[in-house]
């Protein structure tokens, strides 16, 4: 049968991956170290990465970046993984490897705990949080939920204003 060897066509994603800023928290630390980015797959089965990999703690709280209501909370392939579907949206965020505090219809505000991060097999090279997007089946960028103010990698910097006369 000819369609088994073509591959499967992935779902459109939205614009770029992006969806609009309505984070608040990002969902360990502050601003933990993004230690793999998103890399959309050009197929369903495709290769690719379906998330970003945040450097955390064992043991580190893991947050909601925004408020919604636990679909899942419990063990996938040996994992912890909490999904939150987020309020007012088509949008469901996950998170693992996470020992759950919250359980499957709880509401959960932003900031709030979900778990904390569990120390078990990670495919980064040291402990990390997987955070993945996704939109009925389309994956999109997690890290597009945070709005600029978090994103922010450096302290803010006074630029020299020229062409304006200084007082004498």
């Amino acid at each position: 049968m000819a369609w088994a060897d073509a591959p499967a066509p992935a779902p459109p994603p939205a614009p770029g991956g992006r969806v609009a800023a309505i984070g608040r928290a990002w969902p360990v630390g502050v601003r933990p170290v993004v230690l793999r980015g998103w890399e959309p797959p050009a197929t369903v089965y495709g290769p690719g990465h379906r998330g970003v990999d945040l450097g955390a703690s064992p043991g580190a709280p893991v947050r909601a970046v925004a408020a919604g209501r636990v679909t899942f909370a419990g063990r996938v392939a040996g994992r912890g993984v909490v999904s939150v579907e987020l309020t007012g949206t088509a949008l469901r965020t996950t998170y693992e490897p996470v020992n759950p505090s919250v359980s499957k219809g709880d509401a959960v505000g932003p900031g709030e705990v979900l778990g904390t991060v569990e120390a078990t097999w990670s495919h980064c090279p040291v402990t990390c949080v997987h955070w993945g997007l996704r939109r009925g089946e389309s994956y999109l960028d997690p890290l597009s939920l945070l709005p600029p103010g978090l994103l922010r990698t450096g302290p803010s910097r006074l630029l020299p204003v020229l062409g304006v006369p200084t007082p004498g």
